[in-house]
């Protein structure tokens, strides 16, 4: 009768059995594990010094299968992988801010003077003056020539110079800039204030680099439980970069509002009047944030501060109950605790000067009367 006969076939089942004729050596049964390799059984339990040698196969774990997981489907083992950070939005790096090539004033001026005058010389030259306007003027009489090939060009010629010295006047102000471009291309920014003359060709976008403040609308926010709230922000920024803020993104001032909104996602933060310690973290986390996000599309963040944050309409009722259900217990345990140490130290006052002898009972008696006493005194003055 041999060994393998004689075991329990549940365990003969679940554990393979080596071919005794592939391997000579006769059947041992295995131990699978999942974290070692497989382990003879009657190694375990021999008390011979030398065992007899067993063939083991490649560590393949078998593992169990979870209820409900499909045949063949591997569950990996492996400790999860840090998450990689998130990359900084870049801008082309040709969008640099760059002044711009104008001119004084006074050259527009100039010019536009020229054009004009050499429309008027070309109309007394065609002989379109009357003449008592020319005699007004002192000029001599024209013959007349009359409108002909050259006259044509003396006009054209004129009057582009006027229409190119008088179309390119512009007033520039404190704290506005013009971002130029031509056929799509940036062209450089004008920050110069007073009259200056700028290329009429040139497409200009009015930008306002001042010190803004913004004031948001409620934003979806959390505090740290994961209750939902609405916040309201305060932010303070400009744009350090006329190039990048006006070509790097559609609209720079969107792009601002989403990036507070996506901060406050974030960024956990608390009902005002809670705890300040952790409104004034907040609010560097997420000027930090909101700075970071800013800067590659050229804006600079100083400060995104919350003014208002109060909880959501769908929780707002319960979490008021709440609050005043915490305010009400923590006021009685200050009652109780003020209560507690009056008659602590009345009763001990009363006894350590000898004024009284109790005993156990009347203590207990001395302890309850002062107690509902200084309980209702308490009450009917906080009334």
């Amino acid at each position: 009768m041999s060994t393998t006969s004689s075991t329990n076939p549940e365990t003969a089942a679940t554990a393979p059995e080596e071919p005794a004729a592939a391997t000579g050596q006769r059947s041992v049964r295995l131990i699978h594990n999942e974290a070692t390799t497989e382990i003879p059984v009657h190694l375990l339990f021999r008390d011979d010094p030398d065992p007899a040698p067993v063939a083991l196969r490649p560590a393949v774990v078998a593992r169990r299968q979870v209820p409900g997981e499909r045949t063949g489907e591997w569950r990996s083992t492996r400790r999860p992988v840090a998450a990689r950070p998130r990359p900084a939005p870049r801008v082309d790096p040709e969008l640099t801010e760059r002044p711009a090539r104008v001119l004084p004033g006074a050259a527009g001026v100039a010019a536009g003077l020229c054009g004009a005058v050499g429309c008027a010389a070309t109309s007394w030259w065609a002989g379109l003056v009357p003449p008592l306007t020319a005699q007004a003027l002192g000029l001599p009489v024209s013959a007349g020539a009359g409108l002909g090939p050259a006259q044509w060009a003396a006009y054209a010629a004129a009057g582009a110079l006027g229409m190119f010295g008088f179309g390119g006047l512009a007033r520039g102000r404190t704290g506005r800039a013009w971002v130029l471009g031509l056929f799509g291309r940036y062209r450089g920014t004008v920050r110069r204030t007073g009259l200056m003359w700028v290329n009429p060709l040139l497409l200009r976008r009015r930008v306002d680099v001042r010190l803004r403040h913004w004031r948001s609308e409620p934003m979806p926010a959390a505090d740290g439980n994961g209750v939902a709230l609405r916040a309201v922000t305060l932010v303070v920024w400009r744009v350090r970069d006329t190039a990048k803020a006006t070509l790097g993104v559609e609209d720079h001032e969107t792009y601002l509002r989403e990036c507070v909104e996506a901060a406050l996602a974030r960024v956990p933060v608390e009902p005002l009047g809670t705890v300040r310690s952790s409104a004034d973290v907040a609010g560097d986390t997420l000027t930090r944030l909101v700075a970071a996000d800013a800067a590659p599309v050229g804006l600079e963040v100083f400060s995104v501060r919350p003014v208002r944050v109060e909880y959501a309409p769908e929780v707002a009722a319960a979490m008021h109950r709440r609050r005043i259900a915490a305010l009400d217990a923590a006021q009685r345990a200050s009652v109780l605790t003020s209560v507690v140490d009056s008659v602590e130290d009345t009763v001990t006052r009363l006894t350590m000067r000898g004024l009284v002898e109790l005993d156990d009972y009347e203590r207990k008696v001395l302890v309850k009367d002062l107690t509902v006493a200084f309980c209702a005194g308490r009450g009917d003055t906080g009334a």
